[in-house]
């Protein structure tokens, strides 16, 4: 009995071991199927999805830091042309305020050569009128003195004679 029942074990056993393997590889074709292939192109839909994540933050990275070079850039010349236009503004004013003193020198001199020239021109009218107001006083002295008219050359002898006493006169003070 013990045989028979060792050899209906073992037949039993192998009749189950061999129905667990048709099952187990029914199931695993059934899990590749339904489950194993979905799985993995679900899988492969992330990594795709991961890699192409990574990709567009690499290139957005790269992107910004493009950008931040063009704006250090342009910050940069933004900055020189900044400090050129300060530049330029004080060369300007410094020849501006150059220009202003050039001409208020110009100006201070026209003005002081027309105080002179005017100047000259009061002394002469004044000798001019009192050279002929001495002349005429000199006429009237002269012709009370000598009783009658002196002619224009006496006249002008005697004021010019008149005029050299007066200069050397001033003169000698």
């Amino acid at each position: 009995m013990q045989t028979t029942l060792w050899l209906a074990a073992e037949s039993s056993s192998l009749g189950d071991t061999l129905f667990v393997l048709i099952s187990f590889i029914i199931l695993t074709l059934l899990v590749k199927h339904f489950a194993w292939g979905p799985i993995t192109q679900m899988m492969d839909k992330r990594v795709k999805k991961i890699t192409d994540d990574l990709d567009y933050a690499d290139n957005e990275r790269q992107e910004a830091e493009s950008l931040k070079q063009q704006r250090m850039t342009a910050l940069q010349d933004s900055k020189a042309e900044a400090v050129k236009i300060v530049a330029d503004a004080k060369q300007s004013g410094k020849d501006q305020r150059q220009s202003i003193v050039d001409q208020a020198h110009s100006e201070a001199q026209e003005i002081n050569q027309q105080a002179l020239a005017d100047a000259r021109q009061a002394k002469e009218d004044a000798m001019k009128s009192v050279q002929s107001d001495v002349a005429q006083i000199s006429v009237d002295i002269a012709s009370r003195i000598i009783g009658r008219e002196l002619s224009v050359t006496d006249q002008k002898d005697l004021v010019d004679s008149y005029i050299k006493e007066l200069k050397t006169s001033n003169e000698t003070k």
